[in-house]
């Protein structure tokens, strides 16, 4: 069975067990390891790397596609292994780590990181480690579940590491759509025209003589935690397809919509999921991250092919999926991230793209990453690749948080992520702004009229009131712009001790002005 996994005889004897392979690391290299949203990743050796710098501390540069899975960010981090990190994680003991100034986290978009490796705009990466279902004749890596990062971390790094994966099914190999870029200035169009193009190879391609070493393996990847939809997401959900439907009724889209795309959480996937209830058919999905929201609408015949970088699935889906992927196989792609999030890719295929939110604020602008503007949560991932090029830029969230103590609609968002230039659409489970072709004047009216939480509403209004008296194109009291923020700090909560410029509910300044929902754009 292996023999039939590492097809060049020449390699054989590059087999080597895992702490043979982690010596290939050392103090002060660049790493780059596959992953993206714990699919995928090297899970061997990255745990001998952790035990040997427990006898032998050393410190790396550990780049990946995005996440990791079996908490082996935490390993690393409680071996301390990372000085920096990038350009994604989601693990509780790495994020505390970053947080306390003890892990450097450059946090970038993800269509990006190996640009700037392949320009020479960060160190070069050392050691490649790649999770594979397979090795050609020729020396080709076959990538199992994701393929992220993992193709350029290969390609340019002088050493790679292989790990086997023998629980990753073989059948695997063919639905991956390896394609590099060339070098600038003189780089041509990336050919894709539709979610099913195929432009490349369906293995990494680099020479066998790069491959220093081979660990056998058999893990299966991380089971991603799903939630059920619940009454908000669910309410969510129907004012986005209601949105669209209305869309379709003007003649603006067709049943088929355009491309979608949807960020990794509950609230993206269960907006997703509501699709299968929805009349749209022949859909197509251009996304990174493909979810179970992704194979229920392929079961419910609504969705006809699906390109990603990832499969990241529930513990159910994930086990049926691998088990019947031949069935889907011929519906899916598996693409490197540059190419999954490029830019001209998203702008020529028009994607709806839904992404969630930490914060919103009264003009539009976006915070999807750090908590009270601080502490970094998980990352932006690559919800800003398709947000400022998707045709329809949509940000989902509930409308609070922490049993209401939290407004995720606030009058100033305490770090931006996304600017109100690149956000169209805004929905809570309490209604959708659309705000498209508006001032902020107009935003403002929109966001709190259809957003706000009731328990919120009438201080937001408050705010914007006087806010408008001061004047601006954009009205604020920089003065009192993150008070919210700053009550939470201190009590807990964003009005449990209202500061003095808040009014009592119900006294006439605190009432929102009329045409607070004034007509959205088409």
């Amino acid at each position: 069975m292996f023999k039939d996994r590492l097809r060049n005889n020449k390699l054989w004897d590059r087999i080597v067990d895992a702490s043979e392979a982690a010596r290939l690391i050392t103090d002060g290299m660049t790493v780059g390891m596959s992953g993206f949203t714990r699919a995928g990743e090297a899970k061997a050796v990255p745990l001998a790397l952790a035990e040997t710098a427990r006898r032998d501390p050393l410190k790396i540069t550990l780049m990946t596609g995005a996440s990791l899975g079996h908490n082996l960010d935490s390993t690393l981090t409680e071996a301390h292994v990372i000085a920096r990190r990038m350009p994604f994680q989601s693990d509780l003991i790495l994020r505390q780590a970053i947080n306390a100034g003890e892990v450097m986290f450059i946090d970038q978009h993800l269509s990006e990181t190996v640009e700037f490796l392949r320009s020479g705009q960060l160190a070069p990466v050392d050691v490649a480690v790649v999770e594979a279902t397979a090795i050609t004749e020729g020396g080709g890596i076959v990538p199992t579940t994701s393929v992220g990062n993992s193709a350029s971390f290969a390609i340019l790094a002088p050493k790679v590491i292989v790990e086997i994966n023998l629980s990753q099914p073989e059948i695997l190999e063919g639905l991956h759509d390896i394609y590099i870029p060339a070098a600038r200035p003189s780089r041509e169009a990336i050919p894709i025209v539709a979610p099913d193009s195929r432009i490349g190879v369906p293995f990494i391609p680099i020479p066998p003589e790069k491959i220093a070493a081979i660990v056998v393996t058999q893990s299966s990847d991380s089971d991603a935690a799903v939630e059920a939809p619940d009454a908000e997401t669910d309410a969510i959900a129907g004012h986005l397809a209601e949105f669209l439907l209305h869309k379709v009724r003007r003649g603006r889209l067709t049943e088929r919509l355009l491309p979608l795309q949807a960020g990794i959480g509950t609230i993206a996937n269960a907006v997703l999921q509501s699709f299968t209830e929805a009349p749209f058919h022949d859909l197509t999905m251009y996304s990174e991250v493909l979810q179970d929201s992704t194979f229920d609408l392929m079961d419910a015949g609504k969705l006809g092919f699906a390109s990603g970088s990832s499969m990241t699935l529930s513990t159910q889906k994930h086990r049926r999926v691998l088990s019947e992927i031949e069935h889907y196989k011929r519906r899916l792609i598996l693409r490197p991230q540059e190419i999954s999030n490029h830019p001209e890719v998203i702008r020529r295929l028009g994607i709806i793209a839904i992404n969630t939110a930490l914060e919103f604020d009264l003009y539009g602008n976006v915070n999807s990453t750090h908590v009270g503007g601080t502490q970094m949560m998980n990352g932006i991932g690559g919800s800003g690749d398709f947000a400022r090029n998707a045709h329809m830029s949509i940000f989902v969230t509930k409308s609070l948080a922490k049993q209401g103590a939290i407004s995720r609609v606030v009058p100033m968002v305490s770090h931006v992520d996304h600017t109100e230039h690149d956000v169209d659409i805004l929905v809570t489970e309490i209604g959708l702004a659309d705000l498209r072709g508006l001032a902020p004047r107009e935003r403002a009216e929109v966001i709190i009229g259809n957003c706000v939480h009731p328990t919120y509403r009438e201080a937001l209004a408050d705010y914007y009131r006087r806010a408008l008296l001061r004047g601006g194109h954009t009205p604020h009291l920089i003065e009192e712009a993150l008070g919210w923020h700053d009550n939470l700090r201190r009590t807990g909560t964003m009005l449990s001790h209202p500061p003095p410029f808040l009014k009592p509910p119900g006294s006439p300044e605190a009432v929102p002005p009329a045409n607070w929902a004034s007509a959205s754009s088409s």
